[in-house]
């Protein structure tokens, strides 16, 4: 079982942040990488959705638990809806740290010939569905054929999953000669879209599914964790600029330990997590998530720490192998060192 724990399972919480000296050697660099030295920043600019899956930027964020954690450190916030947007951001230089997806984390490495990004901590696992409409006429796999399907953005990491599940099952799109189309859409318009009966449905990630399902008539034809060993699979990471990591791993090692200690305080408190995360929405957004709806999400998602590497690199294989990706990455994609330090000296299995 992974490091993280499910929400409303019991865990540890650890409620003190405390930084120690201990030196940092787990970052060597890649060959051909020009890495910036801009030296040591008192600056760290967080990157992050208003997503479930990103609930522990979303609420430590909100209320200051971060920024006490890195006293001394101004943190500067952005908010993204997509996450190419996340690795253009980072590129720039305009972003030090973000909460992403698999699939734009692995793209940017990738492009950036390994270079400018590294993953340095897990955010979520699970929280993805292949939603139906319920009078669509679809009960398996076999009625696919003449079928409309949406996902919230080409290439991202749900449309991965849905385009590599219909090859599976023997199904090509449109654009490929098949019969099956696949639209890309915002979450929210996907949500319009099957009220108004144009798609019949779509892979979304939480709390989508159990909006389609209260709102548009929708039911489950595959939560996705099925088709993942012990129904593990990451869906959200922390990932930071190379340079900046390398110029400044103290301020990234108390930004992980912030990161840890909130995801035991929201599996911990699950009932509290979901009112506070609503308020810090609501504060983003404007809007919320009705209580069933979060609460049903959240029963199909994990929150951790742990990157859980071997989904990462099967995702990655899938992208490459429906042409969304050039290369496959490497295992220097990760640096996990400081994060290991954190979970060593709070007593927590390390990440092999």
């Amino acid at each position: 079982m992974h490091s993280g724990v499910k929400l409303g399972v019991a865990g540890a919480i650890i409620a003190a942040v405390v930084f120690t000296s201990t030196p940092y050697f787990g970052f060597s660099g890649n060959d051909g990488c020009n890495f910036s030295n801009f030296g040591q920043s008192d600056v760290l600019r967080i990157g992050y959705f208003p997503n479930i899956n990103h609930a522990q930027a979303v609420i430590g964020l909100g209320r200051g638990d971060f920024q006490e954690a890195l006293d001394g450190i101004e943190v500067r916030t952005q908010i993204f809806n997509a996450g190419p947007a996340v690795i253009e951001a980072l590129n720039a230089g305009a972003i030090d740290v973000a909460y992403v997806g698999p699939n734009p984390a692995v793209n940017g490495y990738v492009e950036s010939n390994g270079c400018n990004l590294r993953i340095i901590a897990g955010a979520a696992s699970g929280g993805a569905v292949f939603a139906v409409r319920g009078d669509a006429g679809i009960d398996s796999e076999a009625d696919f054929a003449g079928k409309k399907f949406a996902s919230p953005q080409l290439g991202n990491t749900q449309d991965v999953a849905l385009r590599k599940y219909l090859l599976d099952h023997g199904y090509e799109t449109k654009e490929n000669g098949g019969n099956v189309e696949v639209l890309p859409a915002k979450n929210a318009d996907i949500v319009t879209l099957m009220v108004k009966k144009e798609i019949d449905g779509a892979w979304v990630p939480e709390p989508w599914g159990a909006k389609l399902i209260k709102e548009a008539n929708a039911k489950i034809l595959v939560d996705e964790r099925d088709l993942w060993p012990e129904g593990e699979f990451v869906t959200a990471h922390v990932i930071v600029r190379t340079d900046y990591l390398q110029n400044n791993p103290d301020t990234i090692r108390k930004l992980l330990e912030a990161h840890v200690d909130e995801t035991n305080w929201i599996n911990e408190n699950p009932d509290e997590a979901i009112q506070v995360f609503n308020t810090e929405l609501e504060k983003l957004t404007g809007k919320t998530i009705p209580e069933d709806e979060f609460e049903e999400g959240l029963s199909r998602m994990t929150l951790t720490w742990d990157p859980i590497k071997e989904s990462l690199f099967q995702s990655a294989n899938d992208a490459f192998d429906i042409g969304f990706l050039r290369a496959r990455p490497d295992s220097g994609i990760y640096d996990l060192d400081l994060l290991n330090q954190v979970l060593s000296e709070r007593g927590l299995p390390e990440i092999q």
